[in-house]
């Protein structure tokens, strides 16, 4: 559980960060301040808040087994695959073995000793119901498992993701856990899963009558959530059903999905194309930003390149970073060393969050202001996230106006 929590603010700071970080540090300063943030924050409140709520649990349920042991029944069996899945089963495991350890048995664990087998017989119903073959193929092997009592492959495989057979299987276990509350048995024998606990049960006293009545209320957890499974329906996990199946509909989806993995990036300035290897700073030069090109301008008017959200304006005004309807993250970055002119000669004409479309302008710089002060106006336009490409294509021709043809990303 503390983990889980962790993780979980760990996601918000780090959404925050990727919001207020500009792109072109966002590598470096948004996993570097999560991690700086979310560690203290997890061992002063994370940690010891998921503990108070461990013990909270243990406490509220060794109250409700002794307040009514059918009660108590009811809810574990219910809630034991959701608690093991967050990790909140250790908070009664403990109690299991302390009983061990003072009577040489437990009953506390009893209720939580079949919901694997609750999860075969819905695995059992959506294989014979469904119709994707992938569906088939992973539901198997997880049945299998389910059998020798590890339920992973079967809840986070199949069940959980189509929700309903998940649902059944926790309603037919708190069913078993309310109907094993009346026996009162006892394990002997801690450790051991599915078809190995059985061998647990045979009692000093009662001799092999506790494990034939476990092994009744297993088959009846297999049948009963079969049968509940096989009348209810079993939601499609993968989409279709078969190759052979798909839809117009889906067919066209593809084909569009086809079309986007290239995406053609138009000039947004005016000027004279460069190489992005000579441009006069070594940052751009060397790729280190990401593959592009530059342009050494004759207009000192920057318009957006495509259909775009700005994602982000220098105070300075002399960088602006945006990103496509398709997914490619674009800086432009006025002259080398301009951050040093601290926005004189510079004007913006949009704010972040802004959807900009081709030709609209963005910002405007005075040339003569940039050449003045000794600085060098070519501009690199860069694909800031290229790792997400297997290439970035760029123009072969020496001029290009604004709205031609500059850059094609290609996936």
């Amino acid at each position: 559980m503390p983990v889980i929590l962790a993780v979980w603010v760990a996601s918000i700071i780090e959404k925050f960060m990727r919001k207020i970080t500009p792109d072109v540090v966002k590598l470096f300063v948004v996993p570097f301040v999560t991690i700086l943030i979310t560690v203290p924050l997890t061992f002063l409140l994370v940690g010891p808040l998921a503990n108070l709520v461990s013990d909270l649990l243990s406490k509220g349920f060794t109250a409700v087994m002794g307040f009514s042991p059918l009660l108590y029944g009811i809810l574990l069996g219910a809630a034991w695959q959701v608690m093991v899945m967050f990790g909140l089963h250790w908070a009664i495991v403990p109690l299991a073995i302390l009983q061990f350890s003072q009577n040489g048995w437990s009953n506390i664990l009893l209720a939580a000793d079949l919901p694997n087998f609750t999860q075969t017989g819905v695995l059992a119903a959506i294989m014979l119901k469904t119709k994707e073959q992938k569906v088939k193929t992973i539901s198997a092997p997880a049945l299998i498992s389910s059998l020798f009592g590890v339920t992973e492959p079967a809840i986070y495989g199949v069940t959980l993701p189509m929700k309903i057979p998940f649902y059944i299987s926790c309603a037919v276990s708190a069913l078993i856990g309310a109907g094993l509350s009346f026996f009162d048995l006892k394990n002997y024998a801690m450790g051991a899963l599915g078809i190995f606990m059985y061998p647990g049960y045979v009692s000093p006293e009662a001799g092999l009558t506790p494990m034939w009545i476990m092994i009744a209320f297993s088959i009846a957890a297999v049948l009963i959530s079969f049968i509940v499974q096989m009348l209810a329906p079993v939601p499609t996990l993968f989409g279709s059903t078969a190759p052979e199946q798909a839809s117009e509909a889906s067919v066209v989806a593809a084909e569009e999905i086809v079309d986007i993995k290239q995406e053609i990036i138009a000039s947004p300035l005016i000027g004279n194309v460069v190489a992005l290897e000579n441009v006069p700073d070594e940052v751009f030069a060397s790729g280190a930003m990401g593959k592009g090109i530059a342009i050494d301008p004759s207009d000192g008017v920057i318009v957006a390149p495509a259909n775009a959200e700005v994602s982000l304006v220098f105070p300075t005004n002399h960088a602006i970073g945006l990103k496509t309807e398709n997914g490619a993250e674009i800086l432009i970055h006025i002259g080398m060393d301009t951050v040093s002119l601290a926005g004189k000669g510079f004007k913006n004409f949009v704010e972040v969050g802004d959807k900009v479309t081709p030709g609209q302008k963005l910002l405007e710089f005075d040339l003569n202001a940039i050449k003045a002060a000794g600085l060098p106006v070519i501009t690199p336009i860069i694909i800031t996230n290229t790792d997400a490409y297997t290439d970035v294509l760029t123009t072969q021709e020496g001029r290009v106006n604004t709205g031609d043809y500059l850059l094609t990303t290609v996936k």
